[in-house]
């Protein structure tokens, strides 16, 4: 069934990639990163970062996207959780400046005030740069738990961990990734 699934995802893909407007994020050598990513309005409460970007309701963020159907696919072949883990925080941590890059190029480099993600995947992203904070929308955070369920039930991966906001302000991706 989950092979099903998966067929289906790698169908309907294309689809909610073209209707949510993302844009994948290349490398320097045209290979495309795990990001997927977008402009938006941020619609949360007032957020405050550890390098004192303050991010206030309607601020430009960018929001990304892990591309879930082709990390499922470079994962699946992997037993253990640990090394799904190990795997995934180097996939991450190799591709951001790969997205540094793009907002470097980005016409609005200077509106956009921090990059955003939504994850129940908590390990390591304090050691990649970003910070989080819960959800304050019950209804949303509802929504966005029964997705990575889903996800998780199709990936093959278990994991309980409520969804959260992860945050990395522009200027700190950008300092990040020139070290």
């Amino acid at each position: 069934m989950k092979s099903y699934l998966l067929t289906l995802w790698n169908i309907l893909d294309p689809i909610y990639y073209n209707f949510t407007r993302l844009h994948h994020v290349a490398d320097h050598g045209h290979k495309q990163t795990v990001f997927r990513v977008r402009l938006t309005r941020y619609k949360g409460s007032a957020v405050i970062l550890q390098d004192g970007t303050l991010i206030h309701k309607n601020d430009l963020l960018l929001k990304i996207h892990l591309h879930n159907v082709r990390m499922i696919h470079e994962l699946k072949h992997v037993d253990s959780e640990i090394q799904k883990a190990l795997l995934l925080y180097h996939m991450i941590r190799d591709d951001l400046h790969c997205l540094s890059h793009y907002i470097e190029k980005h016409p609005r480099r200077y509106d956009i005030k921090a990059i955003i993600g939504i994850t129940v995947l908590r390990k390591g992203t304090n050691r990649l740069g970003f910070e989080a904070f819960p959800l304050q929308n019950r209804y949303y955070r509802l929504f966005k738990q029964l997705t990575f369920s889903l996800i998780g039930f199709i990936a093959n991966t278990s994991n309980r961990n409520q969804p959260v906001y992860l945050f990395m302000s522009t200027n700190r991706l950008l300092n990040h990734s020139k070290t």
